[in-house]
């Protein structure tokens, strides 16, 4: 019976040990092809896409659903919101033909349906930088100044408690 047992526990540790396997290779597939179609795409854009409208452009990631038949690529683009509205525009023009490239690149089952979106975090962590750099800025300028308005930090304190 002991025996039994030790097998059937061994048995239950390796059916739970590849479940586990199957869940991380399942994760770590999406994200490498995204990756691949990350650096496929910007390949294309700098060297065989010739439409105006894609000024500089740089995709920051690639988003793959575990089936792989969505990806949602996030881009960044220098300019205005105009100049924002003219390269999502010439994305949507050349997505066949970006669709049709990945598909001779990858060895996929299915070429992925690419879906375009201008990527806000790196314009919300350019303002907060922004932000940022400007308190620091009115920092030293109050230290140049010498108001005296500051405290000291906490670890130059003379506090008993």
């Amino acid at each position: 019976m002991l025996n039994e047992l030790g097998i059937h526990i061994q048995y239950s540790f390796d059916i739970q040990h590849s479940a586990l396997s199957i869940v991380a290779m399942s994760q770590q597939r999406p994200s490498r092809v995204g990756e691949q179609i990350r650096e496929d795409l910007t390949e294309l854009l700098a060297r065989s896409v010739h439409d105006p409208g894609i000024g500089f452009i740089t995709i920051t990631r690639v988003e793959m659903t575990s089936d792989l038949q969505n990806a949602r690529v996030y881009y960044t683009t220098l300019g205005d919101a105009q100049a924002r509205k003219d390269t999502g525009r010439a994305l949507e023009r050349a997505k066949p033909f970006l669709r049709r490239q990945i598909g001779q690149r990858l060895r996929l089952r299915r070429i992925p349906e690419l879906q375009f979106f201008f990527d806000e975090n790196i314009e919300r962590l350019d303002r907060v930088e922004r932000i940022l750099q400007d308190l620091q800025a009115e920092r030293t300028e109050r230290e140049a100044a010498g108001t005296g308005d500051e405290k000291p930090p906490d670890d130059e304190r003379d506090d008993k408690r």
